[in-house]
C-alpha cells in the first residue's frame, strides 16, 4: 500500500509538472501572436503617416488602392473566355472542372488535395469568379432554418490546415442538402493549404449555395495575408497567374457575408460584438466597399470599418463592460453585460463566436451565452491543441465533436509531445527576445547598480516584462532562458549567449542589423504593398524614403548614412532596384545550437 501510495504520488506530480510546462507554452505562443497582431494593426498608424509625409502623396495613396478587377481580371470575362486565354496542357494530370460544378467536381478536388495535386490557374480563376457572381447576391447577415435541415454545424478557425477540413468531412459527412454547414471565418494563413480549402468550401458553395455557408473572417484580408503567409503561398503555387488570383481573392473577400443567424436566436460572427454593435447596421453596410481597409486605417471609408473590426477582432471577458482590446490591438473586450444586452435587444439565446485558440477546441463563457468555436487541430505546434465543431439542432442544444489530427504524436509519449510543444514555443520566445537585445541590456542596467552583469530573479522579470509586455509567468521561465549563479542572481546576458543575428552583410552596423531583424515583417508587407508588381524589386529611391519614413514615425534613432551604405552595397547588378525580400531574409535570429546541430 505504501509503494502505490508513493507510485500514485509521483505519478500526479509529473503530470503536474507537464500540465504546468503544456499551459505555459501555449501561453508564450498566444502571448507572441497576439504581439504580432498588434504590430499588424499598428501598420495603419503608420500607412497614414506615410500619406501624410510622403513628397507625392497621390501615388501612395494609389498603392493602398486595391486594383479593381477590370484592371487586373476583366469583369466581362466569362468562363469560355478564361478556357481561350489560358491553356490547360495535356500534361496536368489534375481535376477538370467544368461549370455549373457538380458533387462529383467537388469530389475530384477532394482526392486530388488528399493526393497533393495543385488545381489549374484557369480553374482557380474561373472558380472564384463564379463564387464572386454568387457572394454578391447574398446579404451581409445570413438567416437559416433548423426545420430546413435536422442539424447545422458550425466550423470556428482552420487556417489553412487542409487536413482539419478532410477530417471534419470524414466525421460529419459532406456538405449537401441534408448537412448544412456553417464555417466562421479565418480559412487561411499560417497552414500551407490555405488556397486549397478555399478552393474546396467555395465548390461546395457553388454546388449547395443554401446549405454551406461562409463568415468573413479578419484573416480573409489583404494586409493580413501578406504578414501570415497566405500570399506567399499562392505566389509561390501559381507563378504565372498568382497575381490575378491574388487580386481576383480581394474581391471575393470583400463580398463574404459577416455573419449567419440560425431561427432568429443563435448569431454567429467571427469574434465578437461591443456595446455599440447594431444588427441593424450590419444588415445595411456596403460591405464590399470596407474590403482590406479594415487594418489600412488610411481608407476606412465610414464609421462602419471601426464597426467591422470590433465584429472581426472582439474576444468574450469575464467581467462586465467593454474595453480596448489591448492584447491584439484591435477590437474590444466585451463582458457578460454586453452580450445580455444585445440578446435582450435581439432576443438572442446564443453567440457562436471563434477567433481565438482554445487547447480543447472550444470554450463555454458568459452562463453558456458565448461559445468559442476553434477546428485547426495542432494550431501552434503537433499536439498542442483539439479542434473542434457544434452541431446545432431544432432544440438549439450545442453539441460538441472534438478531435486532432495525428500523424506522429500517437507514437509518441506524453512526455515527448509537451517537450516538442515547450521547445517550440521557447525557440520563438527567445528569437522575440533577441530581436529586443539592446532595450533589455538597458532594461537590465537599470537594476544593475554595479554593474556586475547580474540581478535579482524579481529584478530580471521586472525587466523582461517591462520591455516585451506578453504577460508571461517569467519567474517560472527563468530557468529555461537566463543562467542563475550559486547566490541565486540571474546573469542576464545568458538571456542571449545561444542566439545570433545572420549578419552577412559586413556594412551593417550592428544597431541597425537590430532593428532590421526586429521590423524584419513590418517592413516586408511595406515594401509588398510597393512592390504592385510582384516583382520583388524595389527602386533605392522607394526603399530609401520608406525606411526613413518608417524610422521617423517609430522613433527609431538609425543614421542615414548607415542604411544608405547598406542598400547600395546589396545592388549587386548597380540597376538602381534591391531585391527586397532577400535583403530583409538576411536579417533574421539564428540559433548557434541547431545551426551546429545542423
Amino acid at each position: 500500500i505504501r509503494a502505490a501510495v508513493l507510485i500514485q504520488n509521483w505519478y500526479r506530480l509529473t503530470m503536474a509538472r507537464l500540465e504546468m510546462r503544456r499551459r505555459y507554452s501555449l501561453n508564450i505562443f498566444q502571448s507572441i501572436e497576439y504581439a504580432e497582431e498588434q504590430d499588424q494593426l499598428q501598420l495603419s498608424n503608420f500607412f497614414t503617416f506615410m500619406l501624410d509625409h510622403c513628397t507625392h502623396p497621390d501615388s501612395v495613396s494609389d498603392i493602398f488602392t486595391s486594383p479593381s478587377v477590370s484592371q487586373e481580371v476583366d469583369e466581362g470575362l466569362c468562363l469560355t473566355e478564361f478556357e481561350k486565354k489560358i491553356d490547360v496542357p495535356d500534361s496536368y494530370y489534375g481535376p477538370r472542372l467544368s461549370f455549373p460544378l457538380t458533387a462529383k467536381d467537388a469530389n475530384a478536388l477532394l482526392h486530388a488535395f488528399r493526393n497533393e495535386q495543385l488545381l489549374h490557374a484557369r480553374y482557380v480563376l474561373q472558380l472564384l469568379c463564379e463564387t464572386r457572381r454568387v457572394l454578391k447576391e447574398m446579404p451581409n447577415i445570413t438567416h437559416l432554418s433548423t426545420s430546413y435541415s435536422k442539424e447545422i454545424t458550425v466550423c470556428g478557425d482552420l487556417h489553412g490546415n487542409l487536413d482539419d477540413l478532410l477530417l471534419i468531412f470524414y466525421k460529419n459527412g459532406l456538405p449537401s442538402e441534408q448537412n448544412s454547414y456553417v464555417f466562421n471565418g479565418d480559412f487561411v494563413d499560417r497552414g500551407k493549404n490555405s488556397i486549397e480549402i478555399l478552393i474546396i468550401l467555395f465548390a461546395f458553395l457553388l454546388i449547395y449555395p443554401n446549405d454551406l455557408h461562409l463568415n468573413r473572417g479578419n484573416h480573409e484580408d489583404y494586409i493580413m495575408n501578406l504578414r501570415y503567409g497566405f500570399t506567399k503561398e499562392v505566389a509561390k503555387k501559381y507563378k504565372d497567374h498568382g497575381k490575378q488570383i491574388l487580386c481576383l481573392l480581394r474581391e471575393v473577400f470583400s463580398w463574404l457575408p459577416l455573419a449567419t443567424i440560425i431561427d432568429s436566436k443563435v448569431l454567429i460572427l467571427h469574434g465578437g460584438i461591443s456595446d455599440t454593435t447594431d444588427l441593424d447596421f450590419l444588415n445595411a453596410l456596403e460591405r464590399n466597399k470596407v474590403r482590406d481597409h479594415i487594418n489600412v486605417g488610411v481608407i476606412l471609408l465610414f464609421g462602419g470599418g471601426f464597426f467591422i473590426l470590433d465584429i472581426l477582432w472582439s474576444d468574450p471577458r469575464s467581467q462586465n463592460g467593454c474595453t480596448p482590446n489591448k492584447c491584439r490591438g484591435g477590437g474590444c473586450y466585451f463582458g457578460p453585460d454586453v452580450t445580455a444586452k444585445l440578446f435582450e435587444r435581439y432576443n438572442l439565446k446564443m453567440l457562436i463566436r471563434s477567433h481565438e485558440f482554445k487547447p480543447e477546441g472550444y470554450e463555454i463563457s458568459h452562463d453558456g451565452k458565448v461559445i468559442t468555436i476553434f477546428s485547426a487541430s495542432n494550431y501552434y505546434e503537433e499536439g498542442s491543441n483539439r479542434g473542434a465543431y457544434i452541431k446545432l439542432n431544432p432544440a438549439l442544444t450545442p453539441r460538441f465533436v472534438q478531435y486532432q489530427v495525428s500523424k506522429h504524436t500517437r507514437r509518441q509519449h506524453l512526455r515527448e509531445r509537451v517537450g516538442t510543444i515547450e521547445s517550440s514555443a521557447l525557440k520563438s520566445l527567445r528569437e522575440k527576445i533577441y530581436a529586443h537585445r539592446s532595450e533589455l541590456i538597458s532594461a537590465f542596467a537599470q537594476y544593475d547598480h554595479n554593474g556586475t552583469g547580474r540581478i535579482s530573479v524579481n529584478d530580471w522579470a521586472a525587466a523582461m516584462e517591462s520591455v516585451l509586455q506578453l504577460e508571461l509567468p517569467w519567474r517560472m521561465l527563468r530557468s529555461q532562458l537566463a543562467q542563475m549563479n550559486p547566490d541565486g542572481e540571474v546573469d542576464f546576458m545568458s538571456c542571449f549567449y545561444d542566439l545570433k543575428i545572420g549578419q552577412p552583410i559586413k556594412e551593417a552596423q550592428p544597431a541597425l542589423v537590430e532593428t532590421l531583424c526586429r521590423y524584419r515583417k513590418d517592413l516586408e508587407i511595406i515594401f509588398n504593398i510597393i512592390d504592385k508588381d510582384h516583382s520583388g524589386l524595389i527602386s533605392l529611391e522607394e526603399f530609401g524614403q520608406t525606411w526613413k519614413l518608417f524610422t521617423s514615425h517609430l522613433g527609431i534613432d538609425v543614421c542615414d548614412e548607415s542604411i544608405d551604405k547598406l542598400v547600395l552595397s546589396i545592388d549587386y547588378n548597380k540597376d538602381g532596384h534591391i531585391d527586397f525580400n532577400e535583403f530583409l531574409e538576411a536579417f533574421h535570429v539564428v540559433h548557434r545550437l541547431e545551426k551546429k546541430a545542423n
